[in-house]
């Protein structure tokens, strides 16, 4: 049976959807002001979130900025003409292309993620509560103790309550 959706889940969802839409258009102006294109910033981004340089393929960064291969590709070479990447070859797989973050692009991208981290941890507390406000109409069903418990783990089993009453049970010991 389908649940009715309640006006506060509308309201809630809407209010998430507006502090992602502040909180990206903050990142927009941020990168702008240091010199790069919003989509720039966050190929930038991802390529230093990326622990090992072997895994920073232009497939896999097309895939996490949800882009076409070619459209990162583009991106990528407007990257390297200003200074900030560096194609190489994969060190496994010397087919494959991956990208590295240099200097400059490191600076710029430090510039722009300084600023978002300090306005996160000022603001952040309402994106929080945005979504806090979705999750807290999470059907019984899942309750928090289930989301706490570790993939795989059983839930315990409560022993089940006897039909006996106390006085009952105390009169057979």
């Amino acid at each position: 049976m389908k649940r009715e959706i309640r006006d506060s889940e509308y309201a809630a969802l809407a209010e998430l959807r507006y502090r992602i839409r502040q909180f990206l258009r903050g990142s927009d102006l941020a990168a702008e002001g240091a010199g790069l294109e919003p989509q720039q910033y966050q190929m930038l981004l991802t390529i230093r979130a990326v622990a090992n340089p072997n895994e920073t393929s232009i497939r896999r960064l097309a895939e996490r900025l949800a882009l076409r291969h070619h459209s990162a590709v583009g991106l990528i070479d407007r990257l390297e003409a200003h200074g900030y990447v560096r194609r190489i070859r994969n060190g496994r797989d010397q087919r494959e292309v991956c990208v590295i973050l240099l200097p400059s692009g490191q600076r710029a991208l430090d510039q722009v993620v300084c600023q978002r981290l300090g306005e996160l941890r000022g603001n952040g507390h309402a994106l929080v509560a945005a979504i806090n406000a979705i999750l807290k109409h999470t059907p019984a069903a899942h309750s928090r103790r289930n989301k706490l418990r570790a993939p795989g783990q059983r839930q315990r089993q409560r022993p089940k309550p006897s039909h006996r009453s106390r006085r009952a049970q105390a009169a057979k010991i």
